[in-house]
């Protein structure tokens, strides 16, 4: 397998936290909408006369049971996901690399941002980028999805 093949691995390992917030938000975004609907159920004024289709309390507390129960598994995903991205950046030797990837993959900042709190220049931060992804020792087995074929090349 080719590095560049090995690195997009080991970016698709380290963006599965940024993606998990991502999910979390979204789940949080739909218990606000369910929220609001609840309290804020559309009405038609036209002086008509219209079936009653209301439905029941318990049909909504339910929805709502159901997305807080999501939030909370995505929640225990996201604190896992953390962990593990985190001990293998600890180990790594070089603490400008932790620093980089922390910055770019724990907190999401483009590598602009990247450059600015760490004071280099966008082309050293790209650099120093493909070095951290070179050197942190993520494996074939720590990237694969369930179900996925494995990789037919030993990486480490």
């Amino acid at each position: 397998m080719e590095q560049w093949e090995i690195n997009k691995k080991k970016k698709e390992y380290l963006r599965r936290y940024r993606s998990s917030k991502r999910r979390e938000k979204h789940i949080l975004e739909e218990i606000q909408r369910l929220r609001m609907d609840k309290m804020f159920p559309s009405v038609v004024y036209d002086d008509m006369p219209h079936a009653h289709d209301h439905k029941d309390l318990s049909d909504y507390a339910v929805l709502i049971d159901e997305q807080i129960q999501n939030l909370k598994e995505e929640r225990l995903e996201r604190a896992e996901i953390y962990t593990e991205i985190e001990k293998k950046i600890k180990e790594m030797a070089d603490d400008g690399e932790q620093e980089l990837l922390r910055l770019r993959y724990i907190q999401g900042k483009s590598f602009e941002e990247v450059a600015v709190e760490m004071g280099y220049v966008y082309g050293h931060i790209i650099r120093l980028h493909g070095k951290a992804l070179r050197n942190i020792e993520i494996t074939e087995e720590d990237w694969r999805v369930e179900g996925e074929a494995p990789f037919k090349v030993k990486l480490f």
